[in-house]
C-alpha cells in the first residue's frame, strides 16, 4: 500500500512539472514539494467519492494556496474525478478545465476558487460554519445525515496575508472543531527564504486563536494519518498540521529555493528532476502504473461511502418528512426556494412616512427571513447601526450551532470571504453587512464571489455625504462607482423603503452573482409613483416616478436618496417637464433591451436630453449625458458636519439641481 502511495505522489510531480513546462507558466514548487499529502489526503483520509464530486456530505478540501493548482488537477485526475490527461496537458490554455489558479464552476472537485492569498482558508472557515449549521438543522440522536469535515492547504503567503489571521481568529473563537488546515512549511516564498520578512512562532500564534496544533514531517503519509485522526479527537478546536516540507522536492536545480515558486523548471530541469525521480526524462505527462491501480482499487470503497449515507439519509427522511422537504428547499439553486420567495408580501408603509432605507432593510429582510430558515448572516460589528438583526434568531456560537446570526467581529474582509465559504458549502443564502466606506476593506471577497458567480449578499450602509458627522473618512464618494465596474456584481441603490423590499426580493432571486444593497442612514420620504405597475417594473432596474408629460424636456436619472431631491428639482424647474426615473440597480437597467429603455426615459437615448443626480462621483454616468455640465455629483470628498449642510456646502442641493436643468446646453 505504501508503494502505491508513493507512486501517486511520484505521479502528481510527473504530471506537475510537465503541464507547467508544456505552459511555459506556473508554480511547481508547491506540488512537487507536497505530492505526498495530495496522495495520502485524496487516498486516504478524504470522505468523498470521484464518481460524484457535488455528494451533499462529501468532505471538503479548500486549495488555499491556489498557485500550485497542478497539486490539485494532478490528484483529482488520478482520483477519478472528471479531469483527463487531456485538460493536464491543456493547463493554463484558454478553455482549460485547468485554468491558472483553481475555479470553482469550471473543475469538478474544486471547491472554491483560489489564488488570492488567505481567502481559501477564510472560505474553509465558512464552510466548517455551514457544516455546524446544518447538523444543528437537521441531524437528530439517531440520524446524522450532516457529518463531513473541511480541509485546507495553507502556505507562507497565505498565513502572511491579513485575510487568514481574522479568519482563523474567529474559526478559533467559534470552535470549529471540524476544520482541519495542513501548512505546507517549506519557508520560502516569491523573494526568497521568509527569514526575511516572517519571523513569527507560527505555532504559537495559532494556539493563542484557540486552535489545536500539531506538527510532523510532509514525506510521513502514515504520520500525516495519524495527525488528522488527532486532530479529529479534539471537537472543540480547529486544527493546524505544520508539515516541514522542501519546496521543488524532487528537482534539483531548484529543490529548496525559491527558483521553485513561480516559473516552469526548463527543459533541462525537468530532465533532471526526471533521473532524480526515477522517470525516464524522455517521457511525458507519466503516470505510474500503480497510481491508477490504486484509485482503481478505491473506488469500491468510495461509492461505498456515499452509499452508505444514501441509505441513511433515505431512513432519516422517512423518519423525518418534514425535514427532509426544509432540505430540499434548502439545497434549491442559490439557497432559495422560488415558491418561498414570492409568497413574501411587501410591508405596508404609510404614504406620510419618512424612514431610511436600512430601517426600511431590517424589515425586509426579516420579512425574508421568516419563510427561508436558511438565510443567515450577520455583520461586522455593526449589527445595530447596519440594522440586520434577525428577529427571534439565536447568535451563531459554540453553544449554539442552530444560530443565524453571526457576529463577525471588526473583520470585513474575513466576515464577506466567510459569508462566500457558506455559500459555496451549500444549503444556506448568505448574507454580511457593513458601512459602504469599508466595503473597501471586503471588495477582494467580493470579486471573488463575483468571479464565482455565487449570490452572496452584501448589505452597505451609510451611503453617502449625508452621514454627516462623521466627516470624509467615512463618507462614500467614489465607493458606489467603484462597485459597479465589478463585473458580475449587481448593486441596488433603493430610493425609499417600498423600493428597498424589491432590491431584497431581487438580490435574493439572483443565483449566479452577488448583490449589493446600498443604504442611506438618513430617513426618505415614501415617493408617490406615476408608473402604476412600477413594482413588476422594478424589475428592469429602473421605472418613473414623476411622468412629467409623454414627451419631456429632460429626464433625470436618479439612485437612492437623490430621487426625492431630483422630484423636487422637478418641481421646482416647471413649466419645463421633467420625467424622473428611479435607477434601483443601473447594471440591470443598462442591460434591458433598447426599447424598453426608451419607454421608461421617455424618449430616444441619442435625441433625449438626460441628466444624473447621484451623491457620489459621475464616474460610470458619463455615457448617459450628451453634456458634460449634465451631471449633479460630488467629484470631491466630504466635509464633517450636519449631512444637510454637508451636501449644501458641496452644492448637492434641490435647487442646484434645478439650476442644471434650467440651463440651456
Amino acid at each position: 500500500m505504501r508503494d502505491q502511495l508513493e507512486a501517486v505522489a511520484l505521479s502528481v510531480r510527473s504530471l506537475s512539472m510537465d503541464a507547467i513546462q508544456k505552459a511555459n507558466s506556473g508554480h511547481p514548487g508547491l506540488p512537487l514539494g507536497a505530492a505526498e499529502l495530495a496522495a495520502v489526503l485524496y487516498g486516504k483520509i478524504l470522505r468523498h467519492n470521484p464518481a460524484n464530486p457535488r455528494w451533499a456530505d462529501r468532505d471538503r478540501f479548500v486549495l488555499s494556496a491556489g498557485h500550485g493548482s497542478m497539486f490539485l488537477y494532478s490528484i483529482l485526475h488520478l482520483a477519478g474525478y472528471p479531469v483527463s490527461l487531456d485538460d493536464i496537458k491543456a493547463f493554463r490554455q484558454i478553455g482549460s478545465r485547468c485554468p491558472g489558479h483553481p475555479e470553482y464552476g469550471y473543475t469538478e472537485g474544486v471547491e472554491a476558487t483560489t489564488g488570492p492569498l488567505g481567502q481559501g482558508v477564510s472560505h474553509a472557515v465558512g464552510m466548517a460554519v455551514a457544516e455546524s449549521m446544518l447538523a444543528a438543522r437537521f441531524n437528530r440522536g439517531d440520524f446524522a445525515p450532516v457529518n463531513h469535515y473541511t480541509y485546507a492547504l495553507v502556505g507562507e503567503g497565505c498565513l502572511m496575508e491579513g485575510v487568514s489571521s481574522e479568519a482563523s481568529s474567529l474559526a478559533g473563537h467559534l470552535k470549529l472543531g471540524k476544520l482541519i488546515v495542513f501548512y505546507d512549511e517549506n519557508r520560502i516564498c516569491i523573494d526568497g527564504s521568509t527569514d526575511m520578512t516572517f519571523s513569527e512562532d507560527v505555532a504559537g500564534r495559532y494556539a493563542s486563536y484557540g486552535w489545536q496544533v500539531l506538527s510532523g514531517d510532509m514525506y510521513d503519509t502514515a504520520g500525516i494519518e495519524r495527525l488528522v485522526s488527532e486532530a479529529k479527537a479534539d471537537a472543540l478546536r480547529p486544527s493546524l498540521i505544520m508539515l516541514k516540507s522542501v519546496i521543488g522536492k524532487g528537482a534539483p536545480t531548484v529543490a529548496g529555493s525559491a527558483k521553485a515558486h513561480g516559473a516552469p523548471l526548463g527543459a533541462e530541469g525537468v530532465a533532471e528532476a526526471k533521473r532524480n525521480l526515477g522517470l525516464d526524462p524522455s517521457a511525458d505527462f507519466q503516470v505510474l502504473p500503480e497510481a491508477y491501480e490504486y484509485f482503481k482499487g478505491r473506488k469500491a470503497s468510495f461509492s461505498a461511502a456515499e452509499a452508505d449515507w444514501n441509505a441513511l439519509f433515505e431512513a432519516w427522511s422517512g423518519k423525518y418528512p418534514e425535514l427532509r422537504s426544509s432540505w430540499d428547499e434548502a439545497m434549491a439553486p442559490g439557497g432559495i426556494n422560488p415558491a418561498l420567495l414570492a409568497s413574501v408580501k411587501a410591508p405596508e408603509v404609510g404614504a406620510d412616512e419618512k424612514i431610511a432605507t436600512r430601517t426600511a432593510s431590517q424589515t425586509a429582510l426579516n420579512a425574508f427571513a421568516k419563510v427561508l430558515p436558511n438565510l443567515v448572516g450577520g455583520s461586522a460589528d455593526l449589527q445595530g447601526p447596519n440594522a440586520v438583526a434577525l428577529k427571534g434568531a439565536a447568535a451563531y456560537g459554540p453553544e449554539s450551532r442552530d444560530g443565524r446570526y453571526l457576529h463577525f467581529g471588526i473583520r470585513e474582509f474575513a466576515m464577506a470571504a466567510v459569508a462566500n465559504g457558506i455559500q459555496l458549502h451549500g444549503g444556506f443564502r448568505s448574507f454580511c453587512a457593513t458601512f459602504l466606506v469599508f466595503s473597501d476593506y471586503l471588495r477582494p471577497a467580493l470579486r471573488l464571489a463575483a468571479l464565482m458567480k455565487i449570490p452572496s449578499i452584501y448589505v452597505l450602509t451609510h451611503d453617502s455625504v449625508y452621514l454627516g458627522e462623521d466627516g470624509p473618512t467615512h463618507q462614500p464618494v467614489e465607493t458606489v462607482a467603484s462597485l459597479r465596474m465589478i463585473p458580475n456584481v449587481k448593486v441596488y441603490r433603493p430610493a425609499d423603503a417600498e423600493e428597498t423590499f424589491y432590491a431584497w426580493k431581487e438580490a435574493l432571486a439572483r443565483a449566479d452573482g452577488p448583490s449589493c444593497l446600498v443604504l442611506s442612514r438618513q430617513n426618505l420620504p415614501v415617493l408617490s409613483k406615476d408608473d402604476p405597475d412600477w413594482r413588476h417594473t422594478i424589475e428592469c432596474g429602473a421605472y418613473v416616478v414623476r411622468k412629467g408629460g409623454d414627451v419631456p424636456d429632460a429626464t433625470v436619472l436618479a439612485t437612492g436618496s437623490e430621487v426625492s431631491l431630483a422630484v423636487k428639482a422637478a418641481e421646482l424647474a416647471a413649466p419645463m417637464k421633467v420625467r424622473v426615473v428611479s435607477v434601483m440597480s443601473k447594471e440591470t437597467f443598462e442591460s434591458q433591451p433598447e426599447l424598453l429603455r426608451e419607454t421608461i426615459l421617455g424618449g430616444k437615448e441619442g435625441s433625449l436630453r438626460i441628466v444624473t443626480a447621484e451623491a457620489g462621483t459621475k464616474t460610470g454616468w458619463e455615457g448617459w449625458t450628451k453634456d458634460r455640465e449634465d451631471h449633479l455629483s460630488i467629484d470631491r470628498f466630504g466635509e464633517s458636519g450636519p449631512g444637510d449642510k454637508v451636501a449644501a456646502h458641496l452644492g448637492f442641493t434641490a435647487e442646484a439641481l434645478a439650476g442644471i436643468l434650467t440651463r440651456k446646453p
